[in-house]
C-alpha cells in the first residue's frame, strides 16, 4: 500500500477561489487591512461562579450596573435593546445619549463574560429621513470596547411582512422608500474566538442545526406583540438558535433587556440557566411568570443540577 502524502497547506488565494482544505490564512490576517482592529488576548481561562440565588432570575434594575454578577461569569449574552422610538418603555434620548446608554451596558456585558464568551445583539435600523444605521453604530462601539466581531446574521422577516407598501412615492422615482424586512444579529466574542469547554458540559446542537445555523441568513417569523403582552418581543426561536450555536449545556445566558422573557424561555428550552435585567416592574413579573409556566411544562432541571456540576 502506498503511503499517503502529507497534505500541503495552501496559501491565501484570491477571493472566490473554491476549496478551503488546509488553507493558511495567516498572510491575510497579517496584512495592513487588520491593523488597528481588536486582536485576541492571551491568558488563562477564568470562570467565576455566580451565587445560586441569582440563577434563573430577572432583576428589576438597570443593566448599566449588574452588581450581582462577578467578572468572568457569563457564557453567553443575547438581547434586543429598546429602540428609543417612543414606545411605552423607551426613554426619549438623543441618538448620542442612546448610544452612550447602550455602551454603558455593553461595558458591563464585557466585564461579566468569560474569556471567549459571546455577545449577540438583535437590532433593527430606524427611520428614513435620514436612515439611522444603528447596527453599524453599535458595531463601532463594541469594537472600541475591544470585543472581537465574529460576524452578523441577517434575520429575514419577509415571510411575516404585510402587503402594504413602504412610505414614500408610489410607482415613482420621486421619493420611493425601502421596506425593511430584515433585522441584524451582531455576534462578538470577549478576548478570544474559541470557547473553553469544561468536561461536564456538552454541545446540544445536532448536525442539521449546525449546518443551518452557521449560514448568515436566518428565516423565521416574527412574534405577536398582542399575544405576548409586550410591544416588541423577539421570537423565542431567535435566542434559542443562538444558545444552541454558542453555548454548552447547563451554562448561563444573560439578557440585559429581558422584556417579556423570551430569552429566559429559550434558555429553559435548551437546558441552560438565565439571568435577566429589566427596569419595568410589570415586565419583570411578566417574564418571571412566563418562564415559570414554561419551566413547569418543560420539566426543566433544578438549580442544584448546575451547582453540582461546578
Amino acid at each position: 500500500m502506498r503511503n499517503k502524502e502529507k497534505r500541503k497547506r495552501t496559501k491565501t488565494s484570491t477571493f472566490g477561489s473554491p476549496g478551503r482544505e488546509g488553507h493558511d490564512s495567516t498572510p491575510f490576517y497579517d496584512s495592513k487591512l487588520y491593523e488597528g482592529l481588536p486582536t485576541e488576548e492571551k491568558g488563562d481561562y477564568i470562570e467565576n461562579s455566580i451565587p445560586w440565588k441569582f440563577l434563573d432570575r430577572v432583576f428589576n434594575s438597570s443593566s448599566e450596573k449588574m452588581t450581582e454578577l462577578p467578572d468572568n461569569s457569563i457564557h453567553l449574552m443575547v438581547t434586543s435593546p429598546p429602540y428609543n422610538v417612543g414606545k411605552e418603555y423607551d426613554s426619549d434620548y438623543t441618538l448620542q445619549e442612546y448610544l452612550e446608554f447602550l455602551k454603558r451596558v455593553w461595558t458591563e456585558v464585557r466585564r461579566v463574560l468569560v474569556p471567549g464568551g459571546r455577545a449577540c445583539i438583535n437590532i433593527a435600523n430606524l427611520g428614513r429621513k435620514p436612515y439611522i444605521p444603528l447596527h453599524s453604530l453599535i458595531i463601532k462601539d463594541m469594537l472600541e470596547l475591544g470585543l472581537l466581531m465574529r460576524g452578523e446574521i441577517i434575520w429575514d422577516k419577509s415571510a411575516s411582512a404585510g402587503t402594504s407598501t413602504a412610505w414614500g412615492s408610489w410607482k415613482s422615482p420621486s421619493n420611493p422608500s425601502l421596506r425593511d424586512v430584515h433585522e441584524y444579529i451582531l455576534v462578538f466574542s470577549k478576548n478570544r474566538y474559541k470557547r473553553q469547554k469544561l468536561e461536564e458540559r456538552e454541545s446540544t446542537i445536532n448536525r442539521q442545526e449546525f449546518l443551518d445555523l452557521t449560514k448568515s441568513i436566518w428565516d423565521f417569523p416574527t412574534e405577536s406583540a398582542r399575544k405576548i403582552g409586550h410591544p416588541a418581543p423577539f421570537p423565542v426561536e431567535l435566542p434559542y438558535r443562538l444558545i444552541q450555536l454558542y453555548s454548552y449545556s447547563n451554562e448561563i445566558v444573560l439578557d440585559p433587556f429581558m422584556g417579556s422573557g423570551q430569552t429566559a424561555i429559550a434558555a429553559i428550552k435548551a437546558n441552560r440557566h438565565y439571568i435577566g435585567y429589566e427596569i419595568d416592574e410589570e415586565y419583570v413579573k411578566l417574564a418571571e411568570n412566563r418562564a415559570r409556566e414554561f419551566k413547569q411544562k418543560f420539566n426543566a432541571p433544578k438549580l442544584t443540577d448546575f451547582i453540582d456540576n461546578q
